[in-house]
């Protein structure tokens, strides 16, 4: 059976268990008494609308709908994998380690080239609480629960009763789904985000870090070689996690010290709990009998002296489980676990552990008898899934970014300054050069400006708030739980430098938190270079360099602003030559860098499939370590089950190996670099034609519900960094959502559309070898195939209506042509670029549309009517506009599970 025939009967399965879910929605519709509306459902026929069933209804229930296909979508693509797998290897799972190892193997790397880079590769997914999520926790629960109960009913052994019986397991969780409401009434509190995120933290990563190592030693072994190359977690790729909930303050006003610091408590003790319960779980399968099993004499020497030291709680634990001395051990690894989570501190640090390696250090010791005693195989089932999350999750759970804008720094300086007693205090009016000499005067001296405690105003108090509270922490736990200092709006090296003095204040300046720049704009990305090799040759990186082992320098990129500014085109290129620039740099410094990528869940900020993301990279600048934020609904789409879990940190993991074998640069092709930057200034100007037309924002506000967006209780963070209203003071996730809301998607393709045809009537022989390049090229493959992804999400017909809104019909005739006018260029140019029709290469993609446009069109219809109506009254009848504002905001989260995303 070819892959082709199984992809084929992968949709048909869609279409199979879509519409078995369909009917038992329905029939649980039927027993609440909405039969009209279960008849009314626009999936198998598109029947006009009865004026007799509410909007709000309708809204909900198709919703729902788009959700059951979602998670029948999921199920198939796992499904999918199993069978292709199955029948042709594991190597046919785009992306896998499979893949990965087959690719190596055929190209002439040895088994020991492999072994050696898998240790050197350190990836870490950085979770973030950007309001992109609009379902409720409870709802996101029933979620996980539909799946289960879904993968459940294809067991082919279960009897007609006992199918029977999950169907109604089905129409009772669908009944709380209908009665509970999607949306959040109140806007969510950043405890809420926390909660949400630390769930997959604490219950599901453990899980599928085991399975993913599973699968690379599957591969491994499929491969022909040796598994004592793969025994021992040292030996694995590293895998840490990130978090922003509670370190992320830019525009974020509500993250205060106290819940940086609680945060910080919360993550170290689930971290604990986690390894006491995995710990707890090897005791139990410890049950070695001493009169069986020959024990090295040593170690029950060194049971005896661990259970004197531990006193009366030794001595119970040696007492639990007499002749079983590798139990006896495992329970006083427990005690001592104990007191480090109660903050039992004895006098000998032996009696808890100050650090994670000394528990890896004890772990070691166990797996060295288990050895001995030739349990090869407890020793690899058993006790290294500890070992491995140890190393994962240490003693912190997820490193804690703390990230703020540079504009805010200067405030808290001038604030600090003026204070202080200085005489020159705005700090923001500074140039450059100023600038630098009083950073590195200051930075000469320890001396802190204030006395401890002493308020300047908000903006100081705060930042020097949360950096006290850090220094705490660090005093008591290290720095382990601290990630990155990230400096929002990086324009210069006074920016990063400024940085250290807030450390200084706060007792942190000869710390090793490491602080990076974050590079946004497309100007900044292409200043990025300088300002670093700026950086890694102060003297305070100097110092830092020379201490710390191994050293990494972060950098990270942003995708969505970049965007925003020049268009995606103009930013994908830009991110690629500036990770090119910036490797050169660290390269010529003797420097790694770690590529931070801030990445959003749509195409237009970064969004897509990671490995295929990975390998559009250049050549040559991955260093094998690397970090990427998951934002917002992204969370629940990659991680909400376990497998799904596995197949996503897979194939981040397993692409960033792949990427980092390519160790050498492409010495690149000079006609593509010239080709590119000559098409790529043609598309920033015909983007910014439409963004710099005076009426553009009056086009915007009018064209897309931003408005409604802005009421919306998607996330703890306010949708303006000041609230201004301006484009400039618009965050980059409601910009993205409402352009998809209005099915514009006009994010993810304008600019391109007019700049191909410009380019291929004023270049022909240029574009000719474009047509020859974009299909072996990574970088413009990946590019064309992603942008061509939004072009089909798009839909005229509805951009058309959604621009009827606009009063001024001058404006709205103008940019309405320029835009549908790029977007049929767009869409022609890549179908020759790419050499075939869309439908040929997108059939999965286009079938996927199909199931979903009649009632998408329904849903925009309902969404038009009431946008039209709140506008008119939302002013002067306050009330009765909420109503229809709640209605709105229900339609929002509806378009988005058709849609699969927000922002």
């Amino acid at each position: 059976m070819k892959k082709k025939t199984l992809e084929l009967e992968g949709l048909k399965k869609i279409k199979t268990d879509f519409t078995y879910l369909i009917t038992t929605f329905k029939e649980m519709l039927r027993g609440l008494g909405e039969a009209e509306l279960a008849a009314m459902l626009p999936f198998e026929a598109n029947p006009p609308l009865s004026k007799d069933i509410p909007d709000e209804k309708m809204a909900q229930a198709i919703g729902i709908s788009f959700e059951l296909l979602n998670a029948v979508e999921e199920n198939a693509a796992t499904q999918f994998r199993r069978k292709t797998e199955t029948q042709f290897g594991l190597e046919t799972t785009r992306g896998s380690w499979g893949e990965t190892i087959k690719i190596w193997k055929d190209s002439g790397i040895s088994e020991k080239e492999m072994s050696n880079l898998l240790p050197t590769i350190n990836v870490m997914p950085v979770l973030t609480a950007h309001p992109t999520e609009a379902k409720r926790l409870t709802v996101l629960d029933i979620h996980r629960q539909l799946y289960i109960l879904l993968v459940k009913n294809e067991n082919p052994l279960w009897s007609n009763s006992e199918r029977e019986e999950i169907k109604e397991e089905l129409k009772s969780l669908l009944e709380r789904w209908w009665r509970t409401g999607e949306i959040y009434l109140e806007k969510p509190s950043l405890k809420d985000e926390r909660s949400n995120i630390m769930h997959y933290f604490v219950n599901v990563f453990p899980e599928a870090l085991r399975l993913t190592d599973q699968r690379l030693i599957a591969a491994w072994r499929d491969a022909g070689f040796s598994e004592k190359q793969l025994e021992n977690p040292e030996q694995f790729p590293m895998l840490q996690f990130g978090s922003w909930v509670g370190g992320d303050r830019d525009g974020h006003p509500y993250v205060t010290p106290e819940f940086t610091a609680s945060t910080l408590r919360l993550q170290r003790e689930a971290a604990l709990k986690i390894i006491r319960q995995e710990l707890l779980q090897l005791a139990e399968q410890l049950s070695f009998s001493a009169y069986l099993n020959n024990t090295p004499q040593a170690f029950l020497s060194d049971i005896e002296a661990r259970a004197k030291i531990l006193g009366k709680e030794g001595q119970r634990a040696l007492n639990r489980n007499p002749s079983e001395p590798l139990r006896q051990y495992a329970n006083l690894l427990i005690v001592r676990l104990d007191n480090t989570l109660d903050e039992r501190y004895g006098l000998d640090e032996k009696t808890y552990y100050s650090r994670p390696d000394d528990l890896m250090l004890d772990l070691k010791k166990l797996r060295d008898v288990l050895l001995q005693l030739k349990a090869n195989q407890i020793a690899k089932i058993c006790l290294f899934p500890i070992e491995r999350s140890l190393s994962c999750f240490r003693f912190h759970l997820a490193k804690l970014d703390i990230r703020q804008n540079s504009e805010y720094h200067e405030k808290a300086i001038s604030q600090i300054l003026k204070i202080s007693g200085q005489a020159d205090t705005d700090y923001a009016s500074w140039n450059e050069e100023k600038r630098l000499a009083f950073i590195n005067k200051e930075l000469k001296s320890n001396r802190p400006f204030l006395v401890t405690g002493t308020s300047c105003g908000p903006e100081a108090d705060n930042l020097l708030g949360y950096f006290m509270e850090v220094k705490k922490y660090t005093d008591l736990y290290g720095t382990e739980g601290i990630g990155t200092i990230i400096v929002s709006m990086t324009r210069s090296l006074s920016d990063l430098l400024l940085v250290y003095l807030f450390l200084r204040e706060a007792g942190l300046k000869d710390t090793d938190i490491p602080v990076a720049p974050l590079l946004e704009t497309i100007d900044d990305l292409a200043a990025g270079p300088a300002i670093l090799e700026a950086f890694l040759t102060h003297p305070i990186l100097a110092k830092q360099r020379n201490t710390t082992k191994p050293f990494v320098q972060e950098v990270m990129l942003g995708y969505s602003d970049s965007n925003k500014d020049g268009g995606i085109l103009t930013s994908r290129w830009n991110i690629y030559k500036a990770e090119e620039n910036l490797t050169e740099v660290g390269n010529r410094l003797g420097v790694k860098l770690c590529f931070f990528h801030g990445r959003g869940g749509t195409i237009s900020r970064g969004g897509g499939k990671s490995h295929r993301f990975l390998e559009s990279m250049p050549p040559g600048s991955l260093s094998g370590n690397i970090k990427m934020t998951v934002q917002g609904e992204t969370i629940a789409n990659q991680f909400a089950n376990r497998l799904n879990a596995c197949y996503n940190l897979e194939m981040l993991i397993s692409g960033t190996a792949r990427q980092t074998m390519i160790n050498k640069k492409d010495n690149g092709d000079s006609r593509i670099y010239d080709i590119m930057d000559r098409l790529v200034a043609l598309s920033r100007e015909n983007y910014r034609n439409l963004l710099d037309h005076p009426k553009f924002i009056e086009f915007y506000s009018q064209a897309t519900p931003i408005d409604v967006l802005e009421q919306s209780k998607i996330g703890s963070r306010p949708a303006r960094r000041t609230g201004k209203r301006s484009l400039n003071d618009l965050r980059s996730i409601p910009w993205v959502f409402s352009w998809n809301q209005a099915r514009f998607n006009l994010s993810g393709w304008f600019g391109t559309g007019a700049a191909f045809a410009a380019f291929k009537e004023k270049y022909p022989e240029d574009f000719s070898y474009l047509q020859k390049v974009a299909k072996d090229w990574p970088f413009l493959k990946f590019a064309l195939i992603q942008i061509e992804t939004n072009l089909l999400n798009a839909n005229p017909k509805i951009m058309r209506k959604f621009a009827e809104l606009v009063d001024d019909s001058d404006t709205k005739d103008k940019l309405l042509k320029l835009i549908l006018t790029d977007f049929t260029l767009a869409l022609e140019t890549i179908e020759s670029l790419l050499g075939a029709s869309k439908e040929e290469r997108r059939f999965s993609r286009m079938e996927n549309n199909k199931l979903r446009h009649e009632a998408l069109d329904t849903l925009h219809h309902i969404q038009m009517q009431t946008l039209e109506q709140w506008r008119l009254i939302k002013e002067i009848r306050p009330k009765e506009a909420d109503k229809l504002l709640l209605m709105l905001l229900l339609i929002v989260n509806a378009l988005s599970g058709g849609l699969k995303g927000t922002g």
